[in-house]
């Protein structure tokens, strides 16, 4: 695999000691209300709506607010007008970040980002400054459960994917970024149901941080992902997961 997400991994890894779900149906949502505007209200007709409400459900998400955000984006509803940004940036020891938001007010945004990276031991990036350490990758994530992993990959390649990994209790198919949705529905049709499916930027290798670098580079991931805009962020960075405890 061209690259991994540290990051992905470890909030996989905190997921059950923090069950922190605070924001997460607030982005979950934004994301289907502006899928619902740029491709329709028709999840069958919309891939990137039916790949969002199927991620909302997953995190069990109520249907009546899954309604009303479709409805927003269709302007069946009053809603908010969201913009896509993306914001190139560096981490403590290095470290590249990819910083995607959904923001209905892009100067509020950068500067609520700006203060958090600057408080956090990074800087705001030009763009293009650090784009290029990563690849554009569509990626599904289906729990390991009891599922042989030869017969997974199989399946996967079948399906028409680039790359397979298993990390931790989940297996990451990776796709070409216009592939995400038919090679998730392949996998569906045979049986293997997704977790989560997302467009992401894959770092094409990793910074290896370690001790203070870690532990205030972790700090800086959850307090920007805390933003109410920011929808995701990817970095290029490996480390321990003993630096977790540490």
């Amino acid at each position: 695999m061209a690259g991994h997400s540290k990051w992905k991994q470890i909030k996989h890894y905190k997921a059950a000691a923090d069950a922190k779900r605070g924001a997460m149906f607030t982005k979950l949502l934004r994301e289907i209300t502006v899928a619902a505007k740029a491709g329709g209200g028709d999840p069958s007709g919309n891939p990137r709506l039916r790949t969002a409400i199927e991620n909302a459900k997953a995190q069990s998400c109520p249907k009546e607010n899954i309604e009303r955000a479709i409805k927003k984006g269709t302007g069946e509803l009053e809603g908010v007008e969201y913009q896509e940004v993306l914001y190139e940036a560096y981490g403590p020891g290095g470290v590249a970040l990819m910083i995607q938001a959904l923001t209905d007010n892009p100067t509020r945004t950068v500067a609520e980002v700006r203060a958090k990276l600057s408080r956090g031991g990074g800087n705001l990036g030009a763009v293009n400054s650090v784009a290029f350490m990563f690849d554009r990758k569509g990626q599904i994530y289906i729990p390991v459960e009891n599922r042989d992993e030869d017969s997974v990959m199989e399946q996967a390649l079948e399906a028409g994917a680039e790359d397979f990994v298993r990390e931790d209790e989940q297996f990451v198919v990776s796709t070409a970024p216009a592939d995400l949705h038919a090679v998730k529905q392949a996998l569906e049709s045979a049986g293997l149901m997704a977790s989560e499916a997302a467009l992401t930027w894959v770092p094409k290798s990793s910074v290896r941080v370690e001790g203070d670098n870690a532990a205030q580079l972790i700090k800086l991931l959850e307090q920007l992902e805390d933003l109410d805009d920011v929808q995701k962020v990817d970095a290029n960075f490996d480390m321990d997961m003993s630096e977790l405890s540490a």
